[in-house]
């Protein structure tokens, strides 16, 4: 299953994903970092990753024995890996295997960016990488986790954690918002849109936000935020705020920000800078010029304000993420 044989744009390797599966490992996880990394995507006119998945026995047994996964690579596929995504299972007492946890410790000794979804954050904590790092892992297990390993900094109730060559997802669904999120990262806002479209998944959920939102069964008439959030999405460029979005709801701000929080988890003013800071991210990329124009077109006002949530966000000041992700120099 791996994807190794073209070369990216430039004559440069495509960035090497590898997926270590072990037994019990969960057929979800595996399927999302699948589909993000592994599959090839002819209408971007480029290859953006080189994908392989290697495990510690020819034949794993996948969780629940619903599947015996074979013919993937062995373990020692893990030691060129650019990205290695480890192992998660649902039994976390049980031990990860040694041959497994030196594959994870080799590739963070030379640099190699680590992924954990779910219960991968386990792995990594018994490899012994996130001591003294940022983590979050499924709620349900986060008192386990802190008992287990006190050294970690975990952040229980968010989806995602980004702490730099370590990324954690709190699992499920959440795998798909960090593989975006890394996507997003790799090579800029309109890639990471154009494969959430083809996901059908939403392109841009903040790490930041809560695991677990409640979604009771509505009452009639239906209370989707989804008609406001596309009216708002139309007119980023005017000057919105959050008392607008509440009156075109037809809600109080009070209660607009109760929905957002139970259907969103998060506040109507962090989804609606998200958004703006997503647009800007895409003006550039598209080789919109000068910020001062990035910055009125996305509604984020002043370069000063673009460039701060660019930097906070992106780690990139709108400069540099240009250089990265914008037009090729005619």
């Amino acid at each position: 299953m791996s994807q190794g044989s073209s070369q990216a744009a430039g004559g440069r390797a495509p960035h090497r994903v590898v997926v270590i599966v072990d037994a019990n490992s969960n057929p979800f996880e595996l399927g999302c970092a699948t589909e993000v990394f592994g599959l090839r995507r002819p209408e971007l006119g480029r290859e953006l990753y080189e994908f392989a998945l290697c495990s510690p026995e020819p034949r794993t047994l996948m969780r629940d024995g619903l599947f015996t996964l074979t013919g993937v690579a062995g373990l020692d596929a893990a030691d060129s890996a650019d990205t290695l995504i480890v192992p998660n299972r649902p039994d976390i007492e049980v031990p990860r295997r040694p041959a497994v946890l030196d594959a994870v410790r080799r590739a963070h000794a030379r640099g190699a960016r680590l992924v954990g979804f779910c219960s991968g954050a386990f792995t990594l904590a018994e490899a012994g990488v996130l001591d003294g790092r940022r983590a979050t892992a499924h709620w349900q297990w986060a008192d386990d986790f802190r008992a287990r390993f006190p050294g970690v900094r975990l952040e229980p109730d968010v989806l995602f954690v980004d702490d730099g060559d370590i990324l954690t997802a709190a699992g499920s669904a959440a795998a798909l918002d960090l593989g975006l999120h890394l996507v997003r990262r790799d090579h800029g806002a309109e890639v990471a849109n154009a494969v959430s479209r083809r996901l059908v998944f939403a392109a841009h959920r903040d790490g930041g936000q809560r695991q677990f939102v409640e979604r009771p069964v509505p009452d009639v008439p239906d209370e989707s935020l989804a008609p406001v959030l596309a009216w708002a999405q139309e007119r980023l460029d005017s000057p919105l705020s959050v008392p607008d979005l509440a009156a075109r709801a037809a809600l109080s701000p009070a209660t607009l920000h109760r929905r957002f929080q139970a259907q969103l988890g998060t506040t109507p003013l962090a989804w609606l800078t998200g958004e703006r800071l997503a647009l800007a991210c895409r003006l550039i990329e598209r080789g919109v010029a000068p910020l001062t124009t990035v910055a009125r077109h996305s509604g984020l006002g002043t370069t000063a304000n673009l460039r701060a949530l660019m930097r906070r966000e992106t780690g990139l000041t709108p400069s540099a993420y240009r250089r990265r992700f914008g037009p090729a120099p005619g």
